[in-house]
């Protein structure tokens, strides 16, 4: 079992940086890869960035590519989202993921294990 908890969202101004933390119990972290997903508003949630076990692969969705940074510290079992130049259409709520395999992909129904999420809001 892996327990995730995220941290670091709030309201930012667009242009604004916030980075995100999602700590994970359990001594096996590092055989996890981990995703960030998100969900606005009446929409559905929506892959983010993936980080592969030992965060020598990486992926991001197109919207956030060059602007989001995803990373991770096996040593404090933490996953970070370093956002950057946010935009108001990055407002949502965010959801750190596990998969229990060191390869990391951007499909949701692949992880097994959700934080409860955390509350990103962009004001104009």
């Amino acid at each position: 079992q892996v327990q995730l908890v995220e941290s670091g969202g709030g309201l930012v101004q667009a242009g604004g940086s916030l980075r995100l933390s999602c700590a994970a119990s359990g001594r096996t972290f590092s055989r996890y890869a981990m995703g960030w997903f998100r969900q606005a508003p009446g929409k559905e949630r929506e892959f983010v960035a993936a980080i592969s076990w030992s965060g020598g692969v990486t992926y991001y969705s197109d919207s956030v590519k060059g602007r989001f940074t995803i990373s991770r510290d096996n040593a404090k079992n933490t996953v970070y989202l370093q956002m950057n130049s946010l935009k108001r259409e990055d407002t949502a709520v965010y959801y750190c993921a596990a998969r229990g395999s060191a390869i990391a992909t951007t499909l949701a129904a692949l992880y097994d294990y959700w934080g409860q999420g955390t509350q990103v809001t962009v004001s104009s």
